[in-house]
Order: C-alpha cells, then sequence, then structure tokens
C-alpha cells in the first residue's frame, strides 16, 4: 500500500513523496522504499496532478512487486567502474579490462555525468555520430619516426621486445614505428621516453583530425551496453537502452591467408631460420593455433610419441600486467594431432633446449614452456610476431602475421570439405557459428565448387 506525502520547498516548489511498505527484513522490521516525484510540466491542474500522480504511483508498486529497485543517483560513470572491477574480479583478461577501460575514457566525457535511468538511445546514437566526425580526437597527433629505431636498438644492446615493455606498449606497435607507419602521439611519448629521448628528437607529428572508424566506435557501443546490461540484470534500470540504439554496422573484412605457393616460399626460408623460430613457425603453419597458445605450450602438454599436443594455456602480454599465463580464448582446451614435420623439428628444439638448460646450469629458469628465453624464462609473446617481421623482410616475403597461419589453416580445412564443426573444434573456437561467421567467403567458394563437381554428373563424355 503506498502513501503519499505533499511537500512544498521555500521556493513554493511542489513534490510527493511516495512510501510503499512491504516485507519485513532481517531484523523483522517492516521494508519501506521512497521516491520522490514532481509535476512534469509546469501550469498543471490539480486534476493533471492527481492523475498523473496516480499513474506514478503504480509504476513504482509495479516496479516494487517485479523486484526493481531503481536508483536515480548513480551516474553511468559510477557503475562503469564498480562493472569494470567485477569483470576482473570474475576472470575477464587483463588485456580486455585494459582496453575497456581506455574506451571509457571518452564514453564517460559523453555521458559518464548521466544518471543511469537517465539515459536514453537518443543519448547513445548521438555519441556515436560525434565519434564518426572530423576532429573528435580532440588535438591527438599522429607520429612517424624520422630516424633509424631499429639501429638505435641495435647499438644501445636491446630488443624490440624489451624496449616496448619498458615503455608500456605492445612490440607489434613499436614494430610499426620503426617500419614507417603512423602510430598516436601518446605511443611515440612513451617510446621516446623509454629511449630517454625528447620526442622530437625521434617522431615527426601531425594532428590528427580522422573520425574513429566504424569498428572502433562499435567497441564503444559494446562496452557501454555491457555497462547497462549488467545494471538491468542487477534491477537498477529496467532495460537497457544500448539495445534500442543504432550503432554503425562494420563490413567484415574477409580474413587474410596465404595461398599454397606463399607457404612454399616461406617453408624454403625457414630453412635457413633459427632451430626455435623455425618450429615455432611450423606449429602455427600446422595446426592454426593463436600465437599465444603456441608461445603457452609446456612439454607436459605435447606427446611426441603419439603426435599430439594439448592446448590448455595461453601466454599473454598486456603494458600493465606484463606477461601472464591465461586460459585459451573460449577456456575450453583442445587437443589436436601434429604433422611429421613438426614433431620432427620439436624434438630436435627440445635436445637443443636441454643443451641451454645445461650450459645455463643454476641460472636456468625451469617454467616448463616449450618456447622460452635462452635461460629458460618465459617469452613476450610480440617477440614471435617481431621475428616474424623481421624474417619477412629479410626474405623479401609477403609480410607476415601469426593470426595469417590461422586464416590460411581454417580456409584449407574447408577448401577440402572439413565440416564446419570440426573446423570450429580445431581451430578452438566458442562455436561452429563463429567459424561460418569468419569465413563465410571460404565457405560460399567450397560450397560453389560442390555444386559445379555434382552438376558435373550430367556431363557425357
Amino acid at each position: 500500500m503506498a502513501t503519499i506525502e505533499k511537500r512544498i520547498g521555500k521556493s513554493g516548489k511542489v513534490s510527493y513523496r511516495i512510501t510503499i511498505a512491504g516485507g519485513i527484513d532481517s531484523t523483522g522490521k517492516q521494508i519501506r522504499t521512497r521516491r520522490t516525484w514532481e509535476p512534469p510540466k509546469p501550469g498543471m491542474t490539480e486534476k493533471q496532478i492527481e492523475k498523473a500522480l496516480s499513474r506514478a504511483v503504480a509504476d513504482f508498486e509495479r516496479e516494487i512487486e517485479q523486484g526493481y529497485r531503481l536508483d536515480h543517483k548513480q551516474t553511468f560513470a559510477e557503475y562503469a567502474k564498480y562493472v569494470l572491477d567485477l569483470k576482473e574480479r570474475t576472470g575477464t583478461k587483463p588485456r580486455t579490462v585494459e582496453r575497456y577501460q581506455s574506451l571509457l575514457e571518452r564514453v564517460n566525457k559523453a555521458i559518464g555525468h548521466l544518471k543511469l535511468t537517465d539515459i536514453r538511445p537518443q543519448h547513445l546514437n548521438t555519441f556515436y555520430q560525434n565519434l564518426g566526425e572530423e576532429g573528435i580526437r580532440n588535438g591527438a597527433t599522429k607520429a612517424v619516426a624520422h630516424i633509424d629505431i631499429r639501429a638505435w636498438i641495435k647499438n644501445n644492446g636491446t630488443s624490440i621486445t624489451k624496449l616496448a615493455a619498458k615503455a608500456g606498449t605492445a612490440a607489434a606497435t613499436l614494430s610499426a614505428a620503426i617500419n614507417g607507419e603512423k602510430i598516436s602521439g601518446q605511443k611515440a611519448a612513451a617510446i621516446t621516453s623509454a629511449m630517454g629521448l625528447r620526442i622530437e628528437a625521434v617522431f615527426s607529428l601531425e594532428r590528427d583530425t580522422t573520425p574513429l572508424s566504424s569498428k572502433t566506435i562499435l567497441e564503444h557501443h559494446r562496452i557501454i551496453s555491457s555497462v547497462l546490461a549488467q545494471a538491468e540484470k542487477e534491477m537498477l534500470i529496467q532495460f537497457n537502452p544500448a539495445s534500442k540504439a543504432t550503432p554503425p554496422k562494420v563490413q567484415r573484412k574477409a580474413p587474410d591467408y596465404y595461398q599454397p605457393e606463399t607457404i612454399s616460399q616461406i617453408l624454403d626460408a625457414l630453412d635457413n631460420a633459427p632451430l626455435k623460430w623455425r618450429a615455432a613457425t611450423y606449429l602455427l603453419i600446422d595446426t592454426g593455433c593463436r600465437r599465444g597458445e603456441a608461445m603457452g605450450l609446456k612439454w607436459e602438454s605435447l606427446d611426441l610419441a603419439g603426435g599430439i599436443m594439448t592446448i590448455e594455456r595461453a601466454l599473454l602480454y598486456s603494458p600493465k600486467k606484463g606477461v601472464y599465463e591465461s586460459t585459451p580464448k573460449t577456456g575450453k582446451s583442445r587437443v589436436l594431432k601434429l604433422a611429421p614435420e613438426t614433431l620432427q623439428l620439436l624434438g630436435k628444439w627440445k635436445t637443443a633446449q636441454e643443451e641451454l638448460r645445461n650450459g645455463y646450469a643454476d641460472a636456468w629458469i625451469d617454467t616448463g614452456y616449450v618456447f622460452t628465453q635462452d635461460n629458460g624464462d618465459r617469452m613476450n609473446p610480440d617477440s614471435l610476431t617481431d621475428w616474424l617481421n623481421k624474417f619477412s623482410k629479410a626474405n623479401a616475403l609477403p609480410h607476415i602475421h601469426p593470426h595469417a597461419f590461422r586464416h590460411t589453416a581454417a580456409s584449407t580445412m574447408i577448401a577440402n570439405g572439413v565440416d564446419i564443426v570440426t573446423a570450429a573444434n580445431e581451430l578452438g573456437h566458442a562455436s561452429a557459428t563463429t567459424t561460418a561467421t569468419i569465413y563465410a567467403h571460404q565457405i560460399a567458394e567450397a560450397k560453389a565448387r560442390a555444386e559445379d563437381v555434382r552438376a558435373g554428373v550430367f556431363k557425357r563424355q
């Protein structure tokens, strides 16, 4: 039963305090839930106020009956911080949390001040529109290196991986700068600070006026939706306004993969590569596993005699946490059969690693990983990307990225008639739907070839 108390403020402003009693708490006291209601329009008649107040009371009673406790005070920024803490406590990967934090910096500037209950789809649509306009980066800069950073690294006795770690950035970002690609001014500043140099001594800067890509805008939408979905789940709001918003659509690019002739060229070049890197690259080509899964492989998960490996962990890197061990992306382990060529190289590398172990003696760090630093310590997974980068340049090969081997393995399976469910299991996808979405183009091509073959049955010789 609701009780209503009319209140008149010092300024003459009229409001109504609605109190609903229902249930008993753990101490035996009756639970009372209150809400202050104000007439939505000035100049309303008593009859209009009475009618609107009656509706407000009915809505409030229905919310209480359904278990809702609408939070009229908490802002989006306050609640988003709580949600990120919750995600971190419940196992969301550090890299993902760091990315969410980065996205929320821009989100909070736009809607962080809004109360959860006040957010509407229009607020979000306006925000997405603004993100797609030129100048949204607010004076952000792009930087292009005008010195040979690779030579500086060599002369200073360090490596791309070590310098990137010191700068708190990904090795891929540093590699991009080395290759003359544009990187953010913020990343450039971090790199030059790690080098002990002024940014102007290494990079040329220009104002970045480009709008955000549809993909990046969609990332902002997803974190907003995730925060508001949690608020809906906790019954702080009645519905998730992000579900009614209209973010941009992203055109999925066909995955990059290597043709058989390119793979042959890579294999030929690998004949002269260091054994560790040759074995690691063969593993990527053979299985299509993720880079972190290859770097996270331990000898205990590798059966050389049986020719199989079990993928049950991954090594990842985040600027804040460094190198850390995690589960595979889907959280599930999987068993893969290895090709004889891959097994042979892994066997040779195991012998070579044992020799390193004996050489280091007590200084050896026994981590159990297949691919390690010379002293046995675990490797930054960015090291593999960096090595493949240098390897492709040195051998005049197309740019090689570890994930392209994964796409190649998937495309090869599909082209040779492997069903989607089996391909999904081999790749470690959460579901066959994921595989079908990513490799829709290859599936369509395979279907077309199958139809051509089927139609050929009517051709007479």
